[in-house]
């Protein structure tokens, strides 16, 4: 029998699709804007015209007006007709302008990018079930999500999470070891650092460039001295007597999470924290139907599940594990105490000890 088409369904779904089409050529936008320094010049300067900014950017007007356009066109810049200007208000341009800003974005649209750069690997895996190791994948995929994460761990990771978990700010304040597993650029080792002055900070990564960025982030930090930064597998890193170790959004990539954990459950001291921070999921798909789900679960598919599958494979978490599961991969490594500490629409934080 021929199903009867729904027209209203059609075309509402089909706007819906042309919207994510337009996002998509809308983060290309953005990129560019970013990185020609048109929010920066916009940002607190009043309506400008397309004359004015190209001029104060060193840019071609004729480009510029275009790209004033389409940030019009998306609400992303208020346009004066009156006066044929474009303005970037104060809240837009903490997203969009202010780097230091706890919600800045313009860097995750390298993750996107990469993203589309690697389409053929990503083809390749898929009717083979072979993996992606993420130093295979495009530069912009490392650059965009350490840049992307940086600076939504440097709002809440000394000030919210580490004070969440029992005991550990009088710790690394007295001074203890620490270990960073899956370090990427190390900025979370950086700001660790910065905060406790009397702790030591080991950042731990499988991936040699990312490795080399985080050993520059720390020496331009001012940190050098207490921070040290080695490849290798997060299995393997020595020495052990930790009195914290943590994974930021790092262990859903690993192959073997299970045994990740258990020999950070072996390399904690008696009285050590374990630290875990994951993207946040509901345990159910039918809960878990969001924005912010779709956009994990199509980085998990290429990125966090390749990654894992190249890694050995052993247990394939995802980028969207829910809390049932990681409570469970962290019992079965032998941490008898679990509690989530502190959550956001992001991330989920976890506090373990054995």
């Amino acid at each position: 029998m021929t199903k009867t088409i729904d027209e209203t369904e059609l075309q509402a779904f089909m706007l819906r699709a042309v919207d994510d089409l337009g996002a998509g050529y809308l983060g290309v936008m953005v990129s560019l804007g970013s990185r020609l320094g048109f929010y920066r010049a916009l940002a607190g300067a009043g309506p400008l015209t397309s004359h004015e900014l190209a001029e104060r950017t060193d840019t071609a007007e004729r480009y510029v007006r275009d790209w004033l356009h389409s940030q019009a066109a998306a609400g992303y810049l208020t346009y004066h007709s009156t006066s044929a200007t474009f303005e970037l208000t104060a809240e837009h341009a903490l997203v969009l302008a202010d780097e230091t800003s706890p919600v800045y974005l313009p860097p995750a649209w390298n993750v996107p990018a990469a993203m589309w750069a690697d389409e053929s690997k990503a083809l390749h895996a898929f009717k083979t079930g072979e993996g992606i190791a993420w130093g295979d994948h495009d530069p912009r995929l490392a650059h965009g999500t350490a840049a992307f994460y940086r600076n939504g761990y440097r709002a809440s990771l000394v000030s919210q999470w580490l004070p969440a978990l029992d005991g550990v700010v009088a710790a690394l304040e007295r001074g203890i070891t620490v270990a960073d597993v899956g370090a990427g650029h190390g900025h979370t080792t950086v700001l660790m650092a910065e905060a406790f002055p009397n702790s030591r900070f080991h950042g731990f990564d499988s991936h040699a460039p990312s490795v080399a960025e985080a050993t520059r982030n720390a020496r331009e930090s001012g940190v050098a001295g207490r921070v040290s930064f080695e490849q290798v597998d997060a299995a393997d890193y020595r020495p052990l007597g930790f009195g914290l170790i943590c994974f930021f959004d790092s262990l859903h990539d690993m192959g073997d999470p299970i045994g990740v954990l258990e020999h950070a459950a072996e390399a904690l001291t008696p009285d050590g924290t374990l630290l875990l921070v994951e993207p946040n999921a509901a345990d159910r798909l039918e809960d878990n139907l969001s924005v912010v789900a779709q956009t994990y679960y199509a980085a998990s598919s290429m990125i966090c599940t390749a990654h894992s599958i190249s890694d050995g494979g052993e247990l394939v978490l995802g980028a969207q594990a829910g809390e049932a599961r990681l409570r469970d991969t962290l019992r079965r490594a032998g941490f008898s105490r679990v509690r989530v500490v502190a959550e956001t629409p992001f991330n989920l934080i976890i506090e373990a000890e054995r």
